[in-house]
């Protein structure tokens, strides 16, 4: 899975997982986390900011104005909202996370942290050697 499609798919779980009260304490601490994560690297540019508030209440109409905020700030190469949405998605789906399902591949763009027993990063480079 891609970073963007990763951070999107958390907010997307974490949102409809009902944060406030039908969920968990960790679920909503880590929703919490990830929002406010995104939040400070959005802040300053009103049309990211919008698609990240918007986001929670309409994914689709706003899922690709978010991915190209996302990647503009270069959110999808921050350690932390990407263990951040690893986190989360772990929390919601604890069997797709150990079975690799919220796998991030980075292609040459950064540094990755990975949360959990099993993670696993996957790196390649499209650059040919002389």
């Amino acid at each position: 899975m891609d970073p963007v499609s990763l951070i999107l798919a958390a907010l997307v779980a974490g949102a409809s997982s009902g944060v406030g009260k039908a969920a968990s304490e960790a679920v909503q601490d880590t929703y919490v986390s990830l929002r406010g994560l995104l939040a400070r690297r959005l802040a300053g540019r009103p049309a990211s900011e919008t698609a990240l508030s918007e986001h929670e209440k309409k994914p689709e109409v706003w899922k690709a104005p978010l991915a190209e905020a996302i990647r503009e700030v270069g959110a999808d190469r921050d350690p932390q909202v990407i263990s951040a949405a690893e986190a989360l998605l772990s929390l919601l789906d604890p069997a797709g996370a150990k079975g690799g399902k919220y796998t991030v591949n980075v292609n040459d763009r950064g540094q990755v942290g990975i949360i959990g027993d099993h993670g696993t990063v996957t790196m390649a480079s499209d650059r040919r050697q002389p």
